[in-house]
């Protein structure tokens, strides 16, 4: 009954215990205050203004909580506790634990974070971005490649070229038990590379609020990048458009180059990356948006069937994130998907499937009813 009278205690926070008859000791207690520091909202700046104080604290919420509360506990430090300061003490940044979310604040408060710290916001940022490559690299690539070796069938292949699993399934009937021998009448392998090269063109918004989903789209593009059968372009745009390909290597950079802010013209932004179609066949274009358009929307439109009239196959992605689907405009959505080009929001872990699936040619439709999505258009 104790042990349920603390649990309550700790839930319900001092408020709940004003003649303090619970007694809470040792893991309990400071458990107690770093909630406490944060969420009593009778106190301001619990966290005190000295970096020992904010130290302790984010090593306690590290020691008693599991990893993602401890990353909104801090996104909730920010916000309630006016504690931006703290970026600005490189002592206390070093502390954060990375998350998508951090990185976005990091990246919209570049501007004002004080020389002295900028380097330290960097290495916060790299450490992240290097995680979330560890995650999402062998993904991209066995997706990718798959493809793209798979998309047509050698019959002549050479001897690095064959594809040893569908040659065996093809020649099981030739299997001589007696003598445990398979004969290969025929011979199968993977499609040439060099035929296979594809071109992705990531057109992302840079409003902030789709700040989280750029931060994906920069590591998810440097992998792109990396791969020698796909040529990557990266643009941005909010109501201007800047070509970041040259960038996308370092996805640090990348993301250090951006400039979160608001307003969007995606009618510009899809002018530049026509121009940078060469291959209009060979090429995927993953448009990465809320659908907010400031721009000429029917000229917008126009845009997009132009590209599909040459041959682009186009993906809308309202979100690449672990949210789910965002505020979007409901109305440009549903236009898009009148045209075959569902609007859908798209998890990180998700985005090399998607990939590897369009590469291949493969309707979108079936894509998202396999994976359980639903198209919002």
């Amino acid at each position: 009954m104790t042990d349920r009278i603390q649990k309550w205690r700790l839930i319900l926070g001092k408020p709940a215990d004003p003649a303090r008859k619970v007694e809470l000791s040792g893991k309990e207690a400071e458990l107690d205050r770093a909630v406490e520091a944060l969420y009593d909202s009778n106190r301001k700046g619990g966290l005190g203004d000295s970096a020992p104080n904010v130290n302790r604290w984010l090593g306690d919420i590290r020691r008693y909580f599991p990893k993602p509360v401890v990353q909104i506990m801090q996104k909730d430090a920010l916000e309630r506790l006016g504690l931006y300061q703290m970026l600005s003490e490189p002592e206390l940044l070093e502390e954060l634990e990375p998350s998508v979310e951090l990185i976005a604040t990091l990246l919209s408060l570049k501007h004002v974070i004080p020389d002295q710290t900028k380097e330290t916001a960097r290495l916060v940022v790299r450490k992240l971005v290097e995680q979330l490559q560890r995650e999402l690299e062998n993904p991209m690539r066995q997706a990718i490649s798959g493809a793209l070796d798979r998309s047509a069938v050698n019959r002549r292949p050479r001897l690095r070229e064959i594809d040893w699993h569908r040659t065996i399934r093809a020649n099981l009937r030739h299997y001589q038990p007696d003598r445990k021998l398979l004969i290969p009448e025929v011979v199968l392998g993977y499609g040439r590379k060099e035929r296979s090269l594809k071109h992705v063109i990531l057109l992302v918004d840079q409003s902030a609020s789709m700040a989280e989903s750029l931060v994906y789209a920069g590591v998810l593009g440097a992998v792109l990048a990396s791969l020698p059968s796909i040529q990557t372009h990266f643009l941005v745009f909010d109501t201007q458009v800047a070509d970041l390909t040259e960038q996308v290597t370092d996805p640090v950079d990348l993301l250090f180059g951006l400039q979160l802010g608001g307003g969007t013209d995606i009618d510009r932004a899809l002018a530049l990356a026509q121009k940078r179609v060469e291959r209009p066949t060979e090429t995927v274009l993953v448009l990465i948006s809320d659908l907010f358009e400031g721009g000429d929307a029917g000229s917008m439109l126009a845009r997009m069937a132009s590209l599909q009239a040459l041959g682009v196959t186009i993906v809308s992605l309202l979100a690449l994130d672990d949210r789910g689907a965002p505020a979007f405009d409901q109305g440009l959505a549903t236009q898009l998907a009148s045209m075959g080009i569902p609007a859908f929001a798209c998890s990180p872990d998700r985005f090399p499937s998607l990939m590897g699936a369009t590469l291949q040619g493969r309707n979108l439709s079936g894509w998202l009813s396999e994976e359980g999505i639903h198209p919002r258009g």
